[in-house]
C-alpha cells in the first residue's frame, strides 16, 4: 500500500468520478484506475461499486476512507515538519478559531506571530467549537482555539486552557439600559428582546441553556446572524445580546456585566494527541501564551475586567 494509491482512492471517493479525479491529480485516467485496482488486489476487496455514471463506495471503501484521510494528513504533517526546519523561513500553520475569537483575540496574536515569522503562511478556519474539533481530529488543522469543555466525542485531542472570559450583555447606547442596576441577572433577560447568533455558535447554545436553567425561553427578535451582523443589529436597537467581554469591549456598545461568576467561558488551545504539532504551530502557541501574559499587564486592548489568564 503506497501513499499515492491512498491519495488516488480518497480523491475518487470525494469526486465519485474516475476521470474527474484523474484531472484533479494531474495523472492519466488509465494509470489512476490501474493503481486503484492494484490497491484493491492488495487489500483483497473491491473499494468501489462501478456502474456507468455511478461510482459508489463499497463497505470496504467506507471503512478505508477515514483511515486513508488520516494517513494522508499525517504524511502531510511529516513532510511539512521537515520543510520547516530551515529557520522557520517558510511553512504554514492551520489555525481554527471560533468567530468571537476571530473578532477579538486572534488578530492581535496573528499580527505578533507574522512580525516574528513573516515567511509562515497563516490559514484560519472559522467555526463553532464542535465543528473545529471534528476538523482538528481529521488532521485538517494544526491547532484550534475552542471553548471548553471538549465535546465527549473528542478523546483524541489534548487541550490547554488559556483564558477565562466573562460574558456580558451588550445593548445600544441609544436605547434604555437593560437594567437600572450596575450588574444584570440572567432572570432579567426574561421577555427581553434579544439578538441571537445562528445555530452552531457556542454562544447561542450557552445563552439558551442558562435561560432555560433559569426557567424561561429567551425571546429572539432577530436570529441567525454572524458576529458582525449581531453587533450591527444590537447597535441598531433591535435587541440586546450576550457577548464575550473581549468582543464587547471593542464594539462601542453599552456593556452591562452579569452578577456572580457563572457567566464565563474558558478558552483553550487544542491539538491532536497522536501527532505533535509542527514546529511553526508550536511557535504560534508560544506566541499566544506570550501575548496573553502581555495582555494581562493591560496591553493590546484586552480588558482585564473581562478576562483572566489561567495558570
Amino acid at each position: 500500500m503506497q501513499l499515492h494509491q491512498l491519495r488516488y482512492f480518497a480523491t475518487v471517493a470525494e469526486t465519485r468520478h474516475f476521470t474527474r479525479a484523474a484531472e484533479l491529480l494531474h495523472v492519466a485516467q488509465p494509470s489512476l484506475s490501474q493503481q486503484i485496482r492494484s490497491l484493491e488486489r492488495e487489500l483483497g476487496a473491491d473499494l468501489f461499486h462501478r456502474a456507468r455514471g455511478n461510482i459508489a463506495l463499497t463497505d470496504a471503501g467506507e471503512a478505508l476512507l477515514p483511515l486513508a484521510r488520516q494517513i494522508l494528513a499525517d504524511a502531510e504533517t511529516a513532510h511539512r515538519e521537515v520543510q520547516e526546519v530551515a529557520q522557520l523561513r517558510r511553512g504554514r500553520v492551520r489555525l481554527g478559531a471560533t468567530p468571537s475569537l476571530c473578532a477579538s483575540f486572534v488578530p492581535d496574536v496573528l499580527r505578533r506571530f507574522h512580525d516574528e515569522f513573516p515567511g509562515i503562511e497563516l490559514i484560519v478556519d472559522e467555526g463553532g467549537s464542535q465543528d473545529l474539533v471534528r476538523t482538528l481530529s481529521a488532521g485538517e488543522l494544526d491547532l484550534a482555539l475552542i471553548i471548553t469543555p471538549l465535546p465527549g466525542q473528542a478523546p483524541a485531542l489534548a487541550a490547554t486552557e488559556l483564558l477565562r472570559e466573562e460574558l456580558v450583555v451588550a445593548s445600544s447606547p441609544a436605547s434604555p439600559p437593560p437594567t437600572r442596576r450596575r450588574r444584570i441577572l440572567v432572570e432579567d433577560l426574561r421577555d427581553r428582546p434579544m439578538v441571537m447568533f445562528r445555530r452552531g455558535y457556542d454562544l447561542r447554545e450557552f445563552t439558551t441553556a442558562v435561560c432555560r436553567a433559569a426557567g424561561f425561553e429567551p425571546s429572539f427578535t432577530v436570529e441567525g446572524g454572524e458576529m458582525d451582523a449581531v453587533l450591527g443589529f444590537v447597535r441598531a436597537g433591535l435587541g440586546i445580546a450576550v457577548l464575550p467581554g473581549m468582543v464587547a469591549a471593542r464594539s462601542g456598545l453599552r456593556i452591562t456585566p452579569f452578577a456572580g461568576h457563572d457567566m464565563q467561558r474558558t478558552i483553550a488551545v487544542a491539538h491532536r494527541k497522536d501527532v505533535a504539532p509542527p514546529r511553526a504551530a508550536r511557535e504560534l502557541r508560544r506566541v499566544m501564551l506570550e501575548h496573553l501574559r502581555t495582555a494581562a499587564a493591560g496591553e493590546f486592548g484586552l480588558p482585564p475586567s473581562a478576562t483572566r489568564l489561567l495558570p
